[in-house]
């Protein structure tokens, strides 16, 4: 009985030192994304973006899907978010969650760039892969790539088309911005401000913050068109601060006297276009940014090496532009045909 009872006993320890080391294995792995051997195996990936219930995410999760469906291998998708994209504390927990369950890979859009930088290395030092996908962090490690749309050129794209409609003698202009903070936000402000300072004849009047919210951008630009009867023009950095603007400026009588240009092509921004309420749009490649994204942290996985980051693409909708292959192949993409490189 006694002897029973210390091989019981040896066999316990010897189960204990084997768990600790590969525990220990595992916290090393951390920050050295990209940089080992790879494995193989079922691939289970956390898809986060920075909310649910809007058109863009829920192409970004076609893309992520259809890349998952493409890979060799099994590889699963765990679609989530919050819903909003200012929930910062939301969207935090939600990743701490996914990394407590063990997932393979994270990829994901960054709601604040500061914040969610903290968020990324208790992944990278749990041994979990990373991959940003429309917005990363700051400071962004070099081992985490960013699948984004190149924010400044296309907002300086659209704020010289802007311009350009304007004509000679210029005009005022009011800014819409979302969520100071973001990486998204931050660029495209800056490149819509790098045009203005080459065009003083250009007059920005006013700029109020939607805070992603329809209803938000809606009252703010209400509230710009009563302190600025004679406002020439708006420029929305993204999809509900357009959806809120288009229909201020309806509902003021405006609609085709005062140019929007904006961000996104939800299907009411795409009918506004269509209507000339709204004068142009920056259509990113948001099925690119998932496809992208998940092929990027199951190469990570597999094979251990690093993969580099890339701009997804932008092209500028107008009504004149708007029923061409290339733009509708962008609007409406299909994993049979994805607006993908190399497609």
């Amino acid at each position: 009985m006694c002897w029973r009872r210390i091989l019981v006993l040896l066999v316990a320890a010897v189960a204990a030192l084997a768990l600790a080391a590969c525990a220990e294995v595992r916290e090393q792995g951390g920050g050295q994304q990209g940089g080992g051997e790879g494995r193989q195996g079922p691939i289970e990936l956390a898809v986060v973006p920075k909310a649910v219930g809007f058109d863009f995410w829920e192409t970004v999760r076609q893309g992520a899907v259809c890349a998952a469906r493409r890979a060799e291998g099994e590889v699963d998708v765990q679609w989530d978010g919050v819903a909003q994209e200012t929930d910062v504390t939301g969207q935090v927990n939600l990743l701490q969650n996914f990394i407590t369950q063990g997932v393979d890979g994270l990829v994901y859009a960054a709601t604040d760039a500061k914040v969610l930088h903290d968020v990324t290395q208790q992944a990278l030092d749990q041994g979990i892969t990373v991959v940003n996908i429309d917005s990363g962090t700051d400071p962004q490690p070099e081992n985490v790539p960013v699948f984004a749309t190149d924010n400044v050129a296309a907002a300086e794209r659209a704020t010289e088309y802007l311009v350009e409609q304007l004509g000679e003698d210029g005009g005022k202009v009011a800014f819409i911005p979302f969520q100071p903070g973001t990486a998204t936000n931050d660029t495209r402000t800056e490149g819509f401000k790098n045009v203005l300072k080459e065009n003083p004849q250009v007059k920005l009047v006013a700029e109020q913050s939607s805070e992603s919210n329809y209803n938000r951008a809606l009252q703010v630009t209400e509230d710009i068109l009563t302190a600025h009867p004679d406002l020439d023009a708006i420029y929305a950095a993204n999809e509900p601060g357009v959806l809120g603007a288009a229909e201020a400026v309806r509902s003021a009588g405006k609609a085709g006297e005062i140019i929007i240009v904006g961000w996104d092509t939800a299907p009411d921004e795409l009918k506004a276009v269509r209507e000339g309420v709204v004068s142009a749009l920056i259509a990113q490649n948001p099925f690119r940014m998932g496809y992208d994204g998940v092929n990027a942290a199951v190469k990570m996985i597999r094979t251990g090496e690093q993969v580099e980051g890339g701009d997804t693409g932008a092209i500028l909708v107008t009504r004149e532009n708007i029923d061409d292959p290339e733009v509708q192949r962008v609007l409406n993409p299909s994993c049979k045909n994805p607006p993908v490189e190399g497609q």
